[in-house]
């Protein structure tokens, strides 16, 4: 079986419309710029510093309390304990809605528990507060190829491997996808 059925092609569809819309929030990593340009070149030696200059940042909410939230809810997660991470993350999500890593490590919490509904709502309003986020777009092809939309996962994948293209199981996805929709083509 490949993901929970629950999920219809109309709760895509609406996800999708609302993902391919104008994005217009940030975070608090505007001043990245750099590190992204650098990170996004295949070549650049410095990359992996790149990549954990911005995942630092955006581990960072600016509140402490919030903070000990989101690490309370990653180590849960972890841990395996689904409910206590979802707990911990939805209580950072609602006091902290601007943060965009909360949205995304509780997306990451719906997604192991199987609940794809409330992660790819998760994973929009990261992408709308952080469109940047490739661990985000890796999430979102994730679900969709699980949802059998192969040629939508592939946008996804191949949008956060434009971001980061240092991600090997992104580019494994990638391949794997194409030369399954290649196959469907002849």
């Amino acid at each position: 079986m490949r993901g929970p059925t629950a999920i219809n092609k109309y709760a895509v569809a609406a996800f999708l419309t609302l993902f391919c819309s104008a994005v217009t929030a940030h975070s608090e990593t505007t001043g990245l710029e750099r590190y992204f340009a650098e990170l996004a070149d295949p070549d650049y030696p410095g990359w992996a510093r790149a990549q954990s200059d911005i995942e630092r940042a955006w581990s960072r909410s600016g509140s402490p309390a919030m903070d000990l939230l989101l690490k309370r809810g990653t180590e849960a997660l972890d841990a395996g304990d689904l409910d206590a991470a979802i707990e911990h993350l939805t209580a950072l999500t609602d006091h902290a809605p601007d943060f965009p890593e909360g949205w995304n490590a509780r997306a990451t919490a719906f997604f192991v528990a199987g609940r794809y509904g409330p992660a790819l709502s998760d994973i929009a309003q990261t992408l709308r507060l952080e469109p940047r986020h490739w661990g985000a777009l890796n999430g979102l092809g994730m679900i969709l190829d699980d949802m059998e939309q192969p040629e939508r996962a592939l946008a996804a994948y191949r949008a956060s491997f434009a971001l980061n293209p240092h991600q090997q199981d992104v580019k494994d996805a990638i391949d794997m996808l194409e030369k399954a929709l290649a196959g469907v083509a002849l």
